[in-house]
């Protein structure tokens, strides 16, 4: 067809208007995903920073095996193809950026979201329905945060989907015996060379719960025609992930670091026994469950309207809308089995619950989408309130330009329109929820600025120099490489809670963290010098201070901090070994 016809067809099924909204709101989330991605602050999982380590450390040796790390029992904590996707998207580690090792992940989500725009359009002949699907899975909290750091997410769950969007794209595909089931394989094995064979289960329940649904559940025609064809596309996965063994040079490490560390470590309960870890607790399964909700971020509403329609409807379900809960219940029960439970493993499934609700879009309740609307502009006024609350307190600097706050006033206004409006509610909830995301990430943006960053000056100081910088997590001090680039970087752990005076009397050139507008004690080091400085946010807070920030509004005592570089003459000129002991390694 050309593309002269496949216009005047578009003209004639939907309103060109209507198109140019969705397309539109297409540019915007490109635009949501790629802005800030080189940023230190960016929504992220602290997997990320193990993973540059070992980027770093396997491309520096030269040698794609076996992986290089200095991080205890975390050398072979993921297959290889995520390491090498970081190899060769920074060009053995020369293009040392945040930029070129996450932008693969950008473009593997955006793959995704094109897959369930072909899926929306074909299964409707929609092409609003095409681009709801798309922007409804990258409008989902989970998508924005893990789908754009150095983390296996992304690819895996493109890699995992493509079998599944093969097969509902192209019927006539469940016939095949041998190409397509090969080919099926070789997406999955490429997924296990990402993530874990532990993919194994959950995909052999989807594809074999997709067949036999197709074969009104005939058993015996199943196991005849379709179950050869499932072990066949299962085998290839497998067969794939097993040349990680036959091509590293110490598979023994893989089998005890990857196998039984990573994988049936997951059964171990380490402490409560497995019913009671089942039943309560941060990984039980009900806190598993939950992650349906809690993975959609902002749209959590019509998820939760999507769901309670879909068992009401149960009976009158569409044969696709069939399949994709098969799908969506196989990855449920087979993430259910370990001890350990996160909604991180129903990411694969996300994209069908996207596409479940593109195709319910007009059936979930309008006060679903309200609701959504109503939280996101909470969520707005709280990042308004930040940046009022920041640019007072650091009233000698501009940190947000007059676009920010007119990007906060557009989104307030959609949203407001959105509510109020009932024909806007539903072409505009995916938008505002990216605006808002827009906007969170436009509230960073000086953090991984001039402010966010040492200056050129300290940098050069820096260079070719040991230097120790706090660390509350395992390869949290990766993150200072990109801040002071040429600089030899160990970390020390924040447990200690060692004051000024003391880290210089260990270290020769250290950063330390203050709060923002405190000040340093007097005389706490009388030869040190101050060699630059920064802004920084903190993580990883306890839960008393979560609690006194929830409750008490010490936000600014503990969310922003002022991090010192600071050089003290009296210093250990080299780090003891119980000084390396109490690092972040």
């Amino acid at each position: 067809m050309t593309s002269a016809k496949v216009f005047q067809r578009m003209r004639r099924s939907e309103p060109v208007t209507r198109i140019g909204w969705y397309v539109s709101a297409c540019l915007l989330a490109v635009f949501t995903y790629f802005y800030g991605l080189d940023g230190q602050n960016i929504p992220k999982n602290g997997d990320e920073y193990p993973y540059e380590h070992i980027v770093r450390l396997t491309a520096a040796s030269g040698e794609l095996l076996p992986l290089r790390s200095q991080l205890e029992n975390m050398r072979n904590t993921k297959p290889p193809l995520l390491f090498w996707q970081g190899i060769a998207s920074t060009g053995w580690g020369k293009n040392w950026t945040l930029w070129d090792l996450r932008y693969p992940s950008v473009i593997y989500t955006l793959l995704t979201a094109s897959m369930l725009f072909m899926l929306g359009r074909k299964l409707t002949g929609s092409l609003e329905t095409g681009f709801v699907a798309a922007l409804t899975f990258l409008a989902f909290f989970t998508t924005y945060r893990f789908g754009r750091p150095l983390l296996t997410n992304p690819p895996e769950v493109f890699w995992i989907f493509v079998p599944f969007f093969v097969l509902l794209h192209w019927r006539q595909n469940f016939e095949s015996r041998i190409v397509i089931p090969l080919l099926l394989g070789a997406s999955i094995g490429i997924g296990f060379l990402y993530k874990s064979f532990a993919l194994a289960l959950p995909v052999t329940l989807g594809l074999g719960g997709w067949y036999l649904h197709r074969r009104q559940y005939n058993v015996m025609t199943f196991l005849r025609l379709d179950a050869p064809k499932v072990f066949v596309t299962v085998s290839l996965a497998m067969t794939m992930f097993a040349l990680w063994f036959v091509l590293d040079p110490d598979p023994q490490a893989v089998w005890k670091e990857f196998v039984v560390g990573e994988n049936i470590g997951k059964f171990d309960t380490h402490g409560p026994g497995y019913l009671e870890k089942l039943l309560w607790g941060g990984s039980s399964i009900w806190s598993y469950a939950v992650a349906f909700l809690t993975n959609p971020g902002l749209l959590a509403f019509p998820v939760a309207s999507l769901l309670y329609l879909s068992y009401k409807n149960r009976r009158k379900l569409s044969y696709e809308e069939q399949l994709l809960w098969i799908l969506v219940a196989a990855f449920f029960i087979s993430f259910s089995l370990p001890s350990q439970r996160s909604g991180r493993y129903l990411l694969d499934v996300m994209p069908a619950v996207a596409l479940l609700c593109a195709l319910n879009w007009q059936q979930i309740s309008r006060k679903a989408f309200v609701a959504s609307l109503i939280l996101a502009g909470t969520v707005l006024a709280g990042i308004a309130y930040l940046g009022v609350r920041l640019q007072a307190d650091m009233a000698d600097a501009q940190l947000f330009p007059l676009a920010f706050w007119l990007l906060l006033s557009f989104t307030g206004i959609l949203i407001l329109f959105s509510i109020a409006l009932p024909n806007l509610t539903r072409p505009a909830v995916n938008i505002a929820v990216m605006l808002v995301l827009l906007c969170f990430a436009a509230f960073l943006k000086p953090l991984d600025g001039e402010l966010g960053n040492y200056s050129m000056d300290t940098q050069r100081y820096a260079q070719g120099k040991d230097v120790w910088v706090p660390c509350n997590f395992r390869a949290l001090d990766e993150g200072h490489r990109f801040l002071l680039p040429g600089a030899e970087i160990h970390g020390y752990s924040e447990d200690q809670n060692l004051a000024a005076g003391q880290l210089a009397k260990r270290y020769p050139l250290f950063a330390a963290r203050f709060p923002l507008n405190g000040k340093l004690p007097d005389n706490w080091c009388a030869n040190c010098r101050i060699i630059g400085q920064r802004l920084d946010i903190r993580g990883r807070h306890s839960s008393a201070e979560l609690n006194e920030m929830i409750f008490e509004g010490k936000v600014f005592q503990h969310l922003f901090v002022r991090e010192l570089l600071i050089a003290s003459p009296d210093g250990g000129k080299v780090p003891t070994k119980q000084t390396l002991a109490q690092s972040c390694r």
